[in-house]
């Protein structure tokens, strides 16, 4: 079966940087759209990032390598009139213009919507920001972790003696990159449909909060503010959560239901723990949570992780022992789901490894098929002034 191509014929006009924008338009280059990216005189910070110095030297940098394969790279001053304005023509033939500045800039560049519309009625116009335009905070500049901040994640994060924390990976930014896709997606459906262009607003919180819909549901209808989680199932079951295990590595574990918690017991080496009265059913368990995690706690520290994790395994409770991410990767599994992809990158060709669609179709994880470029590798073909 040939690889699948969703999006072929459909062509970007890119001027996004650092992630998520970026990680949007990477999205829909591996479903066959055609992304030209364009980059201020330099490129973007990015391709500095990412620890590889051989590759930073050649502004080729890893970071930037994660989201920025499958695309033709434009350098373009757009302060500079002629610059401007081929890239004004690169949009009369588009389908799609993605921009993240902070909003009003792109208005300012002469790059706002109704500008671009107006040379281009059919095209679908997507802003990428980390409020929005509107509203009592939009406009306000942000990145991942002020974001994260102002969501109330980092408040449900963490226990009352550490204080908030952050989740360790940007995950707003990739999260509303592939939020943006998804919209983008939408839009272009949606102009099939009507024959009409389209404008997709795309906000770094409204993304966090809906990653967290069933807390934000449960907030705004309640008024209460949920407590800090640490390493508790948001569940809530006093059979689900994080436990210390004999070789001081950590097992997390899910038992909601009745079926679980009987197949917990038996793999802790209890099975008369669930006939036992103060746990037969979810009421009595949580009444008498701190008795049971207690033995529970012990039951643990009686073996090493991976022992408990194969163990609990093979009797259907859902678990797994705290990993690094080394240690996922090593183990096979995104191999084998295709996730991962070498793209031979710079003078040396030297080997990154980068993440392809998340998901398979027809059977294709759809990997990049080619690694990113210097800045301005396509100005000949795409820049006339």
């Amino acid at each position: 079966m040939t690889r699948p191509t969703p999006l072929a014929g459909i062509r970007i006009i890119d001027l996004t940087q650092v992630l998520a924008g970026p990680y949007c338009t990477y999205q829909l280059a591996l479903l066959g759209a055609e992304v030209i990216k364009v980059e201020p005189p330099g490129g973007e910070w990015t391709r500095l990032g990412g620890g590889i110095d051989e590759l930073a030297a050649q502004r080729l940098g890893s970071l930037f390598c994660v989201q920025n394969s499958d695309k033709q790279f434009v350098e373009a001053d757009l302060k500079d009139p002629a610059d401007l304005g081929a890239v004004l023509h690169l949009v009369d033939d588009a389908d799609v213009f993605i921009q993240n500045y902070r909003p009003g800039v792109a208005e300012r560049l002469g790059l706002g919507v109704d500008a671009l519309q107006a040379r281009n009625p059919e095209i679908v116009y997507c802003s990428l920001s980390a409020y929005g335009a509107d509203g009592p905070i939009g406009g306000r500049p942000a990145y991942d972790h002020v974001v994260q901040a102002m969501s109330g994640i980092m408040e449900t994060t963490g226990t009352d003696e550490m204080g908030p924390v952050k989740v360790g990976a940007p995950y707003v930014d990739y999260a509303t990159g592939l939020n943006a896709a998804f919209a983008v997606m939408a839009a272009l459906a949606e102009r099939t449909r009507t024959g009409e262009g389209q404008v997709v607003d795309v906000s770094m919180l409204d993304t966090t909060l809906n990653l967290m819909a069933s807390n934000m549901s449960a907030v705004a209808t309640t008024g209460n503010d949920l407590p800090k989680l640490g390493n508790e199932a948001a569940s809530g079951s006093p059979s689900s959560g994080c436990f210390t295990t004999g070789d001081g590595e950590h097992i997390m574990l899910a038992a909601n239901n009745e079926r679980q918690f009987a197949d917990l017991c038996k793999g802790l080496g209890h099975p008369e723990w669930a006939s036992d009265e103060r746990w037969s059913g979810p009421t009595v368990r949580r009444q008498n949570q701190a008795e049971l995690r207690d033995l529970m706690a012990e039951a643990f520290a009686s073996d090493s992780a991976q022992a408990w994790e194969v163990r609990l395994v093979n009797c259907s409770v859902p678990a797994s022992r705290v990993r690094k991410l080394s240690e996922v990767i090593d183990e096979g599994q995104p191999a084998a789901r295709g996730l991962l992809h070498d793209i031979d990158v710079g003078v040396e060709a030297t080997v990154v490894r980068v993440p392809g669609i998340g998901f398979q179709l027809n059977g294709d994880s759809l990997g990049p098929r080619h690694a990113p470029r210097p800045v301005g590798s396509d100005n000949d073909r795409w820049l006339r002034k």
